[in-house]
């Protein structure tokens, strides 16, 4: 859809249902794309992050679920101490190799996590280090520096209890999600529920067939032990501490106290806390986390466009903010800060009552939603 003609509310609402095909077909392509040999497929920062990422979380999850059965192996009349010594031991992975090569993990639902967390970390890097000079420029020019006090830690020393504490939950989940070398990771509670079950369950298998194809052991016995080791790894699993949950609870705080401001949102965008300006986003529109992920990261920026101009965000917000995520998303053929003219003609020629008849669209269960799409390309 270019930019240089108005759009109409049919072709709004095209849009709309269209991106919820076109985000599978994206997953999809990068899952075939992830689990291609290494010969055939190419190397880039983006693929090398979801790998770390899906990686570590299958080690992460793996270690749990064998701490738990190391114990319950040394409770057992069936203990075997080299057994134990090799499942206790940091520096041997078991499940990890087994289930990269396996076609378990090619779960759409678990890719678009992975996906979303490496995009997440690779796009604040490119905030904080690699935002263009004529952007900057532009963003200067329009009050946007980039030298504003951290959002988090303003949101923490605020008089408001409960927003401090809300801010303080984010900033701790944020740390965990970053490595000790500032890597990108995932951990259960980034999960739903039925997601990390079903991971420990794959780990489970996976140390079960190392168990019985490397040591002697009575099938019969190691079997409940496997199930309570993986169920014990489950009972663990919290997402309301996850990054997503904290967040969200932050920004409907900010929302009650009438803080979800432009202001707000281009200071979040700006200091690369891409996780706030979601849920910012996901508050202020009323619609999921993961919908305005989609939007948020949709190279074209029509829909972000029209996301903005349905929750009122301000002409010149919207400018600022498209110019920044289009070199966040695709740096390559991003809109030079000259462009800035069409963004603004789009937003203008834009109906609001247009723009929220598509929010509309975008408030209905993901689920419903993708049902609606499904009939619609069973009917093309």
């Amino acid at each position: 859809m270019p930019l240089d003609r108005p759009i109409d509310v049919q072709a709004l609402l095209g849009l709309a249902a269209g991106r919820s095909g076109a985000a599978r077909a994206q997953l999809a392509d990068a899952i075939v794309d992830l689990f291609l040999p290494a010969a055939q497929r190419l190397t880039d920062q983006q693929r090398a992050l979801m790998t770390d990422v899906l990686g570590r979380l299958l080690g992460t999850v793996e270690m749990e679920v064998r701490r738990h059965l190391v114990e319950a192996l040394a409770r057992s009349p069936a203990s075997q101490p080299d057994l134990e010594a090799r499942l206790a031991s940091d520096s041997i992975e078991v499940a990890r190799p087994v289930l990269e090569r396996s076609s378990v993990v090619r779960n759409p639902a678990l890719m678009d996590i992975v996906i979303q967390c490496a995009e997440e970390h690779r796009m604040a890097i490119a905030l904080r280090e690699t935002v263009s000079p004529p952007l900057t420029e532009a963003l200067a020019e329009r009050g946007l520096k980039g030298s504003e006090d951290d959002v988090l830690e303003g949101l923490i020393r605020t008089e408001d209890a409960v927003l401090s504490r809300r801010a303080m939950e984010l900033l701790v989940a944020e740390s965990k999600r970053n490595g000790q070398f500032q890597q990108p990771l995932l951990t259960q509670n980034d999960l739903p529920a039925d997601l990390a079950h079903e991971i420990c369950w794959w780990v489970a298998a996976a140390l079960r067939r190392h168990v019985l194809k490397g040591f002697v052991i009575d099938q019969a016995v190691l079997d409940p032990m496997i199930e309570r080791a993986a169920k014990r790894a489950m009972v663990e699993h919290d997402d309301t501490q996850s990054v997503q949950s904290r967040a969200l609870q932050l920004a409907r705080r900010l929302g009650e106290l009438g803080e979800l401001t432009d202001g707000f949102l281009l200071r979040t965008l700006r200091q690369g806390r891409l996780s706030l300006f979601t849920a910012a986003f996901a508050a202020r529109a009323k619609i999921a986390f993961n919908t305005v992920w989609r939007i948020v990261t949709d190279p074209a920026g029509e829909s972000f466009i029209v996301l903005a101009k349905a929750v009122d965000v301000s002409r010149d917000a919207t400018a600022s903010l498209v110019l920044v995520l289009g070199e966040l998303n695709n740096a390559a053929r991003a809109r030079p800060p000259s462009a800035l003219a069409e963004i603004l003609r789009l937003h203008d020629d834009l109906d609001v009552a247009a723009a929220r008849r598509v929010l509309q669209y975008w408030q209905l269960d993901a689920g419903l939603r993708q049902a609606i799409d499904d009939l619609n390309e069973g009917a093309a």
